[in-house]
């Protein structure tokens, strides 16, 4: 596994299962990038504490919203029309181009800020991955347990 956070969100993000459990826990609520950031932390042994959970989401919370849950909605906006729209299905293309750049930023800002947290200290995959999932439906559930078995895949 990739040791440098954004390698390591494609990389993973390419295992069977996770891209669907990922958009079903975004459906429900979640920080993909935080939910990503939580097992690339607990895959590097780093420990889960509450004020690094609060840490991570000072960061991560206004940049998604700010500038990740707009760039979103704007695509999502689009998909109709932009089907019978060359143009508009171009502009929608490099919004999501857009949308992964704001992405990757959130992710470098994640990673710079958890650089310095010793890793090897324990194994909290579990914990993390609770820290950032809603889990409010057995789908949540199921998503999470995909995240998991993925996340423990070498």
């Amino acid at each position: 596994m990739p040791t440098d956070l954004w390698r390591f969100a494609e990389h993973y993000y390419q295992r069977p299962g996770v891209e669907a459990a990922c958009l079903q826990l975004q459906a429900s609520g979640a920080d993909v990038c935080l939910l990503i950031c939580g097992v690339w932390l607990g895959r590097r042994g780093v420990a889960c504490s509450a004020v690094r959970i609060e840490q991570l989401k000072a960061i991560a919370q206004p940049w998604q919203h700010q500038v990740v849950e707009r760039l979103r909605q704007l695509r999502q906006d689009w998909r109709g029309a932009a089907q019978g729209d060359e143009t508009l299905a171009a502009l929608r293309e490099q919004v999501k181009r857009l949308e992964l750049e704001a992405e990757r930023e959130q992710l470098h800002r994640l990673a710079i800020l958890s650089q310095a947290w010793p890793i090897g200290a324990a194994q909290d995959l579990q914990s993390w991955l609770e820290a950032f999932s809603p889990t409010t439906t057995e789908a949540d559930r199921d998503a999470l347990q995909q995240l998991r078995v993925a996340a423990l895949q070498p």
